[in-house]
């Protein structure tokens, strides 16, 4: 009687979460019906930012998901991973609320499969991708992200086995002065601890701005960031510094520098160790600088060198208040130097390119290592079939610790009637394992291997795509085959955890975005974005008995809208998503934003959590329940 009143409670409280997601969907629905055309801002006219070709998006065969900035300023989110928990396929995963620490994947990969690039610069870490999105970008400095779904190996390198995101930031147009300061409170009372009493807020201050000039521009943005949790040893700091400048050398060539600074300290309670880390503390400090330029020798001839280099620390602290014992500290170097080029025939562009990564970690509980990767690109690109768009290469790395591979691809894009378009690809990829995955020792939590062989990957995918005016519809089909997949596991809860390569990790998966939006008048503004996600995993081998970590964790449904209304000076948004994970936890998460513009002012209020939904997403972190933020902007051109 009481599993059968159990399961009862279950299903009616997975159908209300349902409703809820519904109800979100139907006002999308109801709204979207009211539109008849689309605005100036035409997504078809991106370019999207891969390292030779530069491609438009209405152009482009591959599945690729875009935020622009306008969509950014409208949403209530404050941080690049809240942006990012509202893309289509995206899985984001917090242990850190306030963007203290986050995981991301993409289409039922893990955080390692997943690569995070800004301006195609890659910010891998070898250490481990738990530090990824540890980025100094503002939200104000970015023009778009591009989330490439699928193996991207050809495009960008190793890594990105399951897709890749690419943070785009803004070319500085005009000068202007920008200023912003937020405060947010969930209005609970803060648990007892030392040294702190009242309620549970987070605040935070943004001074930047642009300098333009005819031949050199330059944008500095500084940012801080404090809150004291939304639970006991939740508390984070964080101080950002970005600069970035374009100067024009003439006509066909300009240099590009760009520079960041990340200080990120918060309470790890539940991160990595649960129930033991109670006391935990994480520091975690990144640097990123990369120099680039652009020459064309002539109207065919594009070549672009490029060096970069990222430096990150991390201080983690078992009991925080006695650094002598359980720290376990570490410190990775990465250099990376580019020569990409691309060169226009008759017949289409050609794409070629090498890269050099040169790593090293010291570390107290995985130890001093160095290696070296080195790859080779080639791509040919054409439209020269009449409404066949035909892209074809291959990436070819040498790796010091695991040699030779190459990964190949091909996309086909065929418009079959004025309105519609069918597209499929192939493509392998890979994904070296990180250096925790090999040598991490720390017992008695987790323990590496190794004797661990690369993630090796390919993926097929079909998808429909339909256009008409202002309306823009795709669905698509994905079958993923990753062998020697890399999990966590262990046969009881006696024994550490150890990286082991498992048989074929096996994905099916279907997908559903749309897009509408235009002035309904000239004083009103609306967008509309819909997104479904259905993901089916299976691991070929047997793993009865086997607890693992990450696996059982990976996305099953994924529902996702936004709206976005302008009305004047008024601007209001609303975005809503429905996850289920393959453990068959789900739930609902709806999120406000309100914003008046004054002249130079903007103030604005967000409802996060608008439900007060408990959740977790990675660890035993209880993410934030209902949240409220009032804001004030101040942008003078």
């Amino acid at each position: 009687m009481i599993q059968i009143l159990h399961r009862s409670q279950t299903i009616q409280s997975k159908k209300n979460k349902i409703t809820l997601a519904i109800a979100g969907l139907v006002m999308c629905s109801t709204v979207f019906g009211q539109i008849s055309q689309r605005d100036t801002s035409q997504i078809s006219e991106v370019i999207i930012q891969e390292n030779r070709l530069q491609v438009p998006f209405n152009k482009n065969s591959r599945h690729i998901e875009i935020i622009t900035y306008e969509e950014i300023r409208r949403m209530p989110v404050r941080t690049i991973n809240e942006v990012l928990t509202h893309i289509n396929g995206v899985d984001l995963r917090q242990r850190g609320p306030f963007g203290a620490q986050a995981d991301i994947g993409i289409d039922g990969g893990s955080f390692e499969q997943t690569l995070v690039l800004v301006n195609g610069i890659k910010m891998s870490d070898p250490q481990t991708g738990h530090h990824s999105l540890n980025l100094p970008i503002p939200l104000e400095a970015i023009e778009r992200i591009e989330v490439v779904r699928g193996p991207t190996s050809r495009i960008y390198g190793i890594n990105g086995l399951t897709g890749s995101v690419n943070i785009v930031t803004r070319q500085a147009a005009s000068s202007e002065i920008f200023a912003q300061a937020y405060a947010g409170s969930s209005f609970k009372s803060v648990e007892e601890e030392a040294g702190r009493s009242g309620v549970y807020y987070g605040m935070g201050y943004q001074v930047g701005g642009q300098f333009v000039r005819e031949k050199h521009q330059h944008q500095l943005y500084l940012t801080t960031e404090k809150s004291n949790g939304q639970r006991y040893n939740t508390a984070s700091e964080a101080f950002r510094a970005f600069y970035e400048n374009k100067i024009q050398l003439s006509a066909r060539d300009e240099i590009q520098v760009m520079g960041g600074y990340i200080d990120n300290k918060f309470g790890a309670n539940g991160f990595y160790a649960a129930p033991g880390d109670v006391e935990s503390e994480e520091v975690v400090r990144t640097a990123i600088a990369a120099i680039s330029s652009r020459h064309d020798l002539n109207d065919r001839l594009r070549i672009s060198p490029r060096l970069s280099y990222r430096n990150n620390t991390d201080d983690y602290r078992y009991f925080r208040n006695d650094l002598s014992r359980a720290r376990s500290e570490h410190e990775t170097d990465v250099w990376s130097a580019e020569l990409n080029a691309r060169y226009h025939t008759n017949l289409g562009d050609v794409g070629v390119g090498a890269e050099s990564r040169w790593e090293r970690i010291e570390s107290t509980n995985i130890g001093n290592h160095r290696r070296q990767n080195h790859g080779y690109y080639a791509e040919f690109r054409t439209e020269y079939i009449q409404d066949v768009l035909l892209n074809v290469g291959t990436y070819v790395n040498y790796n010091s610790q695991y040699g030779w591979q190459a990964f190949p691809g091909i996309d086909v894009a065929y418009h079959f009637l004025p309105r519609w378009r069918i597209a499929a690809n192939i493509g392998s990829s890979q994904r070296i394992p990180s250096f925790t995955d090999l040598y991490l020792d720390q017992r008695p939590g987790n323990i590496g291997n190794p004797n661990l062989q690369s993630e090796n990957a390919w993926q097929a995918e079909g998808s429909l795509r339909y256009q008409i005016g202002n309306f823009t519809a795709q669905a698509g089909y994905f079958y993923r085959n990753v062998a020697q997949f890399i999990d966590w596991q262990r046969s009881s809860i006696d024994e550490p955890y150890q990286a082991t390569n498992v048989d074929n990790n096996r994905m099916r998966g279907l997908h559903f975005s749309s897009e509408y939006g235009q002035p309904l008048s000239p004083r009103t503004e609306l967008k509309v974005r819909l997104g479904y996600t259905y993901l089916n995993p299976r691991v070929a081998s047997t793993t009865d008995g086997l607890i693992s970590r990450y696996r059982i964790e990976n996305l099953k449904h994924q529902l996702n809208s936004t709206i976005s209304l302008g009305v004047d000076a008024w601007s209001f948004s609303a975005t809503n998503r429905f996850i289920e994970r393959a453990s068959a936890t789900s739930y609902v998460i709806s999120d406000l934003r309100a914003a008046y513009q004054i002249g130079a002012f903007t103030i604005f209020a967000d409802m996060q959590n608008l439900w007060d939904v408990t959740y977790v997403e990675a660890g035993a972190v209880p993410m934030p329940g209902r949240w409220q933020t009032l804001g004030l902007r101040y942008t003078k051109r």
